[in-house]
C-alpha cells in the first residue's frame, strides 16, 4: 500500500467539513497510551472446588454425629443439587424445616409407591408445599436389602422438584423415612 496516500475515509471528507469539525471541537491535545480499558468488568471466578469441597466436608461432619447411632451403618441417604447453600442442608439434615406434608409407602408395591410419589410430588407442586416427608420403612419385610427405600433415592434424585433430602432425624423416623426440599417455579428460595 502507499505510504503518503490517505485512508479512504480521510478522502471522504471535504475540506470544508474538516474545518468546521476543527471549529467546533475546539483545541485537542492528543493522548498518547497503549492500554486499553476493559469494556465489561470481568466477572468472579466462582470456587467451584473449595464449594464441593466444603459440601463432602459438611456431609462427613454430619454422617460422624455421635447422637445419630443408625448413620455410622451406612444407611443414611443424602441428596443436595450443587449450589445449595450449606445452612440449608445443615437445616434439612437437623429436621429443622417444617414438614408440610407427608407420604407413607409402608406396605406398597413398587409399582404402587412410584405412583403414589409421583401424585404425592404432583400435589405438593400445586399447593407449593417446601418440605416434605417421605417414609419407606427400613425394609425389615423385605428378604434382602430395603427395596422401597433404594427405589424412593433413585426416584427422587430424578424428580427437578426435589432440591435435597435427606435421612430423618431419629425423632422424625430416622433411617426409616426422609425429609425433602422442594422447590417450585413460583418460590425460587428456602426462606431460612
Amino acid at each position: 500500500m502507499d505510504k503518503h496516500r490517505k485512508p479512504r475515509t480521510q478522502r471522504l471528507i471535504s475540506d470544508e467539513d474538516r474545518s468546521l469539525f476543527r471549529e467546533a471541537v475546539g483545541k485537542v491535545r492528543r493522548i498518547h497510551t497503549d492500554t486499553i480499558a476493559p469494556s465489561t468488568p470481568r466477572l468472579a471466578a466462582i470456587p467451584r472446588h473449595s464449594e464441593a469441597d466444603e459440601a463432602e466436608v459438611l456431609r462427613e461432619m454430619f454422617s460422624d454425629m455421635p447422637h445419630w447411632s443408625e448413620m455410622d451403618t451406612g444407611e443414611e441417604l443424602f441428596f443436595a443439587r450443587p449450589g445449595l447453600q450449606n445452612r440449608v442442608i445443615r437445616k434439612l439434615r437437623l429436621g429443622q424445616y417444617a414438614v408440610e406434608a407427608e407420604l407413607d409407602l409402608h406396605g406398597m408395591t413398587v409399582r404402587q409407591a412410584n405412583e403414589a410419589l409421583s401424585w404425592f410430588l404432583r400435589e405438593c407442586a400445586r399447593r407449593d408445599t417446601r418440605c416434605v416427608r417421605i417414609i419407606h420403612g427400613k425394609g425389615k419385610g423385605s428378604q434382602h436389602l430395603p427395596v422401597l427405600k433404594a427405589k424412593v433415592n433413585r426416584w427422587l434424585r430424578l424428580r427437578e422438584e426435589v432440591m435435597a433430602f435427606s435421612s430423618a432425624p431419629p425423632w422424625n423416623g430416622g433411617t426409616g423415612a426422609l425429609l425433602a426440599l422442594l422447590s417450585h417455579r413460583n418460590r425460587s428460595r428456602i426462606k431460612n
